[in-house]
């Protein structure tokens, strides 16, 4: 039998979504509480164990306050940062703290307190996060990561609809290309584009010509999304990538480096596992430090560096998220692609106004077959 949900648990990767959504709940959960003075909001932003301590301290006195006249309190522990993949997170002290948090939470009654805690990021591997998924009112703000086209597609939408505005075909794809992986600006860019469609008389409607007039292309260098759609093997959704990618004043070379080093590491990937060293698991790369502890030291002085030229510098969990389930190419694939990569950028030097044709063959060559 479920534990009672006594409280609020708010979590995701991105701050930004975070922080709006308990923004919102907050607002619910406090609405019926009159006192000011019985609504607080506490930071749990914390840069070590004593500052982990320090704000779970005041928290902790802050649920257990017993309001002067009476009545509900509402309590806000928002921007937790210590429950991710960090020196702060792993560190013993702090797991001892957060093991009070969980039986603090455990044990409060919603019907004197409302609790809210919202936390970015997150190791939801960690026992205390799927402990609040199943006796929390629980929230993934954002989605799990999974695909980060799509999340922040969703992110467009639900603007949109809290607006009152729709995008037109291409309109929210070159969004997203623009703004590249930054929600905050995203949400705001959205905001702007509905008021001028609002007020232009365009029937609730931003189109793609909108977005091109009136969001500059601030995506610098990020160009997550024809990445994963190279490497996802999808042929079509490669080509529509370069397409807004070009479209929206981008440059050749910036695409060629990003697919350049995570087809590094995924040879690396691809090596360890057909050698049987680790094997992709449902936590990501299963085996990484095992196979360190042998071949590390082949990295020379560069073994300790995180770098993407060092398979053993990165977190297993993402190594198994780019590797992808059934999706990682064969080692001959990710050696004729580095080789295609260096064909490509020789042909841009030479091509320099055809970036765009020469980045579609290079494509085409990899993943029709």
């Amino acid at each position: 039998m479920a534990a009672a949900r006594n409280f609020t648990f708010i979590c995701g990767q991105d701050d930004y979504l975070v922080t709006r959504a308990g923004e919102q709940a907050f607002a619910e959960l406090a609405k019926d509480v009159a006192d000011e003075f019985s609504r607080e909001v506490i930071s749990g932003f914390a840069g070590n164990v004593g500052e982990v301590e320090t704000a779970l301290q005041r928290f902790r006195e802050s649920v257990q306050t017993v309001p002067m006249f009476g009545g509900r309190r509402a309590v806000w522990l928002r921007d937790v940062n210590f429950l991710a993949d960090t020196v702060t997170g792993r560190a013993e002290g702090t797991l001892a703290v957060v093991e009070g948090l969980q039986e603090l939470l455990a044990a409060v009654n919603p019907e004197e307190t409302a609790v809210l805690v919202t936390a970015a990021p997150v190791d939801r591997r960690r026992s205390f996060p799927k402990w609040c998924e199943k006796n929390a009112e629980f929230t993934l703000a954002g989605g799990d990561g999974e695909n980060t086209g799509e999340m922040l597609a969703g992110v467009v939408a639900a603007e949109a609809k809290s607006l009152g505005v729709s995008f037109g075909p291409g309109a929210v794809e070159l969004l997203i290309a623009r703004t590249g992986a930054n929600t905050r600006l995203l949400v705001e860019e959205t905001r702007k584009l509905a008021t001028f469609a609002a007020n232009n008389g365009e029937a609730a409607l931003i189109t793609e010509d909108n977005v091109a007039e009136l969001t500059p292309n601030t995506a610098e260098g990020d160009f997550f999304e024809t990445a994963e759609a190279f490497f996802s093997g999808d042929l079509k959704w490669t080509l529509s990538a370069l397409h807004r990618h070009f479209f929206s004043g981008g440059d050749a070379r910036p695409v060629i480096s990003a697919l350049q080093n995570r087809n590094r590491l995924l040879l690396q990937v691809r090596t360890l596992i057909d050698a049987g060293e680790v094997r992709q698991g449902p936590r990501g790369l299963d085996g990484l430090q095992r196979a360190a502890a042998a071949y590390a030291a082949r990295f020379g002085a560069a073994a300790s560096e995180k770098s993407s030229y060092n398979v053993f510098a990165q977190n297993p969990w993402y190594l198994g998220k780019l590797a992808g389930t059934g999706r990682l190419p064969t080692l001959r694939r990710l050696i004729d692609n580095q080789q295609d990569f260096i064909s490509a950028f020789a042909e841009i030097v030479r091509r320099p106004q055809e970036q765009e044709e020469v980045l579609r063959d290079l494509a085409v060559r990899c993943l029709a077959g």
